[in-house]
């Protein structure tokens, strides 16, 4: 091998360096791309955890990039797959549903598709637009449901639809809120409702089903929360759910066959669960209360810590480091040591919440029903960094792609860039 390097002559060499310099740019250039992807309900794997640096903590209208007046309202959350943005709404009570594709840094729309379903009743805090589409390299995905059927479709990125799958009737007090993921070659569909429910997975490229377990149901306790994979090394991956009648429960995500369950929660689940420093973290809780039971469990699901004050009920929590930071549906946001379940400090920052807070560089941004952005450092020292109105009320969660960060209200969609200096 010496000898033969010693041969090479000066040119081969450096042609040699550089296509290697080249190939190793090119795998960062792509990994970074995918770092600023936002594919899926709260970002990677749900964390809602963005390192982007640069996201302003305090603006002016005119410092968006764009502001856009979408059609209808909805309640889903935006994702993104390098310079295609793809949003929800719905008009006419939910007559029409539209997907939508947007270019993620100027707002325009590239195409839009509508879905035809049955005019609906729906509850006061949710919308015929509730659930977040996920997208793969060179699909989106989207689900819509009405009392007649559960529709779940795939179209292309120049907006062709590939397939359609309607899984059923859908019905449930608040309408469809959870949202479909992405797990190796499979779309995992959550289909808690009020009748009989399941986790089905699909086959991402054809619709075709792949596996579905039946879950247990009771009227009024249909799950609303997403799920999420976890993937730990030399280990099973784990396909994480949450609901009234199972509590947390592991599928194995390529078989749907049940690892374990901790048993039922005494009330429904809404708020996702997460998962950080070897722990599940979920809760539930009812309408116009508190969250009353916060459990978190190890990976093989023995309960670890329960928590029954002051807890979640429809929003998500983040969990930061060593801690898990909860922002109350009413308003009182607390920082709890994650190993142990204890409180470390708890404020009332004021507001109501149905959309869940997510993390950009170690500042938590939360947005009130009422459209107040409320910035806050994810810190075990309290800290109020910022309050920004939107002006459009909000149930929706913000995302965060390529440099910028995205607030969907109820009418709107509004884009903010990064900017150097601000971190």
């Amino acid at each position: 091998m010496n000898g033969h390097l010693s041969t090479a002559s000066p040119t081969r060499l450096h042609r040699m360096a550089i296509h290697a310099l080249v190939a190793w740019i090119a795998v960062l250039i792509t990994n970074a791309g995918d770092a600023a992807d936002w594919t899926r309900y709260r970002g990677p794997n749900g964390t809602g955890v963005s390192a982007l640096k640069g996201i302003p903590t305090n603006w002016s209208p005119g410092d968006y990039i764009f502001n856009i007046k979408l059609p209808g309202e909805g309640h889903g959350a935006v994702v993104v797959r390098g310079n295609r943005l793809f949003v929800t709404a719905a008009i006419d009570r939910g007559a029409t549903r539209y997907l939508m594709c947007l270019d993620a840094e100027t707002g325009e729309t590239r195409w839009s598709r509508q879905i035809g379903m049955n005019r609906s009743r729906k509850h006061l805090k949710s919308s015929w637009a509730s659930s977040t589409p996920c997208v793969d390299n060179h699909r989106v995905y989207a689900a819509f449901a009405d009392k007649e059927r559960y529709s779940v479709s795939a179209y292309d990125f120049d907006g062709e639809l590939v397939w359609r799958r309607v899984l059923g009737p859908y019905e449930s007090q608040h309408g469809l809120g959870a949202s479909p993921i992405i797990f190796e070659d499979l779309l995992i569909v959550p289909n808690d409702q009020d009748g009989p429910s399941s986790v089905i997975a699909l086959n991402r490229h054809t619709g075709r089903t792949v596996w579905s377990q039946l879950r247990k149901f009771k009227s009024g306790r249909t799950s609303y929360a997403t799920p999420l994979v976890i993937r730990e090394k030399n280990k099973t991956p784990q396909l994480i759910c949450v609901s009234g009648e199972s509590g947390i429960s592991s599928l194995d995500p390529r078989t749907g066959h049940q690892n374990w369950a901790t048993g039922p929660f005494p009330l429904r689940t809404v708020a996702s669960p997460v998962y950080g420093n070897g722990l599940v973290v979920a809760s539930c809780g009812q309408g116009g209360r508190y969250g009353v039971l916060q459990r978190a469990v190890d990976t093989s699901g023995n309960v670890v810590w329960t928590r029954e004050r002051i807890l979640p009920y429809v929003t998500t929590p983040i969990i930061y480091q060593d801690h898990l930071y909860e922002w109350n549906d009413e308003g009182i946001f607390g920082c709890v040591e994650l190993a142990s379940g204890k409180d470390v400090w708890t404020k009332r920052i004021g507001g109501n919440y149905s959309g869940s807070p997510i993390c950009i560089d170690g500042k938590i941004y939360g947005v009130s029903e009422k459209g107040d952005v409320v910035i806050v450092a994810a810190s075990p020292q309290f800290k109020l960094i910022g309050k920004i109105p939107l002006g459009d009320p909000c149930h929706s969660t913000p995302a965060v792609a390529g440099g910028r960060l995205y607030f969907r209200t109820f009418h709107r969609l509004m884009c903010l860039q990064a900017r150097p200096g601000d971190e």
